[in-house]
């Protein structure tokens, strides 16, 4: 491995959710320990997720999480971890979880809540893990320097439907770029962290900042989008991502409170899986675009715009899944992009109560790959002056849609300034940095 490769855009790829820990769950019995991390996701009530799991909890469906690999033996995800692949070619293998993170968001998005661990918002849902590096691994051990790359693509030709990172790097890739569009070509759809350095310089992060990825910036306990969450044109959605209970470290002892867009990407994976599991039908688009339109955003949010802070809104599965919000669209074409991906049917294999999914050898994307370009673009709407205020509750929001009831999340988006988009054929192009 040359000092070239290292330089390909992972030399300073770090897990977003490595934020200070505000609180630790410590000094008691393991089993309270638990328990109290259980009581600490005060984001699902507000998400009623009763209601929806009456109607899906994931099941049939599973999400390629790629990270710092994902324990399979934790009593919230026994049953759940399919096999998948280390694409960094360190020491272990994708179940040897070297930093607690990966496994952290495999939690948030399947777990059982058995042992008092974390309740997954799509509970039934399973998960494939890819392993990759972070800095500290590569300063540490010789990497494969492609390694995420190679997962996304391994991760495009496995069951899996939905790939989450809850990784980022400052450097755009092209290699990297065009797995994401082989994903895209698959059927599948791609979640990434917006990242956390919103007060330090708010650089873009890839490869949440790829045109064709859902980027998710995170929302605090109070419905704001958090200060540290990165903002700009390449925002989609926003999900909770502060004070959430994860694992404190590569022992899986212990949970502590954190806080970052890792949370919130996975929180939209989950939301994703839910609503596939019970259209399996939809293609990746309409899945994509139900959740666009049934999005939170206040009632003082612009018709027609986009904010640079949350995007098309706050994820609420449960706008679609028990009130209808949010419709499918074409079954070709990206929301996000506006460009067809190729007509792939459904983003997978065709979901069951037991789903396998194993880690494909890489493959070269080829002329199936959509050539996506670097465009988002909202629903034709009034255009604003630049900006925005919202500040109700999503019960407000949603009682001008439909007369439905509330998710309980709050969007407070204070002078949130929006991406103008209005009329057919205008977008706005994303900025793009290259390393």
């Amino acid at each position: 491995m040359t000092a070239g490769m290292m330089e390909g855009g992972r030399l300073r790829r770090a897990l977003l959710g490595a934020m200070a820990l505000t609180t630790v769950l410590a000094g008691v019995a393991p089993a309270a320990v638990a328990a109290d991390a259980r009581s600490q996701q005060w984001y699902l009530e507000p998400m009623h997720v009763e209601e929806i799991w009456k109607k899906s909890t994931g099941k049939g469906i599973t999400v390629a999480v790629i990270d710092s690999g994902v324990d399979p033996d934790t009593p919230s995800l026994k049953g759940k971890v399919l096999k998948g692949w280390d694409a960094s070619e360190t020491d272990g293998d994708e179940t040897d979880d070297y930093s607690g993170h990966g496994t952290s968001i495999a939690e948030v998005i399947v777990g059982s809540g058995a042992g008092g661990g974390l309740r997954g918002l799509a509970p039934d849902a399973k998960v494939i893990p890819y392993r990759v590096a972070d800095t500290e691994r590569q300063n540490q051990q010789d990497v494969n320097a492609f390694d995420m790359e190679e997962a996304i693509k391994a991760a495009a030709d496995s069951d899996a439907r939905i790939i989450n990172i809850s990784m980022s790097s400052d450097y755009y890739g092209e290699d990297e770029r065009e797995a994401v569009q082989y994903a895209l070509g698959k059927g599948k759809l791609v979640f990434a962290g917006a990242g956390n350095n919103a007060k330090k310089g708010n650089k873009e992060q890839y490869p949440a900042s790829y045109p064709e990825v859902v980027a998710v910036a995170a929302t605090t306990q109070d419905g704001t989008v958090a200060d540290y969450s990165q903002h700009g044109e390449q925002i989609d959605l926003a999900a909770p991502g502060s004070q959430i209970p994860g694992y404190c470290d590569k022992s899986l002892t212990k949970y502590c409170l954190s806080s970052g867009t890792s949370f919130s990407s996975a929180l939209a994976s989950a939301s994703a899986a839910l609503i596939w599991s019970i259209h399996p039908d939809w293609t990746g688009n309409q899945v994509l675009r139900a959740m666009l339109e049934s999005a939170g955003r206040g009632e003082d949010w612009e018709p027609g715009t986009v904010s640079t802070k949350a995007g098309y809104g706050v994820i609420r599965p449960n706008a679609h899944i028990t009130r209808g919000l949010g419709k499918p669209g074409d079954p070709n074409i990206n929301p996000l992009t506006k460009e067809s991906t190729g007509g792939a049917a459904t983003g997978g294999a065709t979901p069951s109560a037991d789903p396998s999914g194993s880690a494909a050898a890489p493959s070269e994307a080829g002329s199936s790959a959509p050539s996506a370009t670097t465009s988002a673009q909202a629903p034709d709407g009034k255009p604003t002056d630049g900006t925005a205020v919202a500040g109700s509750t999503e019960n407000a929001a949603s009682a001008g849609e439909d007369g439905g009831g509330s998710t309980g999340l709050v969007i407070g988006i204070a002078a949130a300034v929006v991406v103008v988009l209005a009329g057919a054929g205008f977008a706005l192009a994303r900025r793009r940095r290259t390393a």
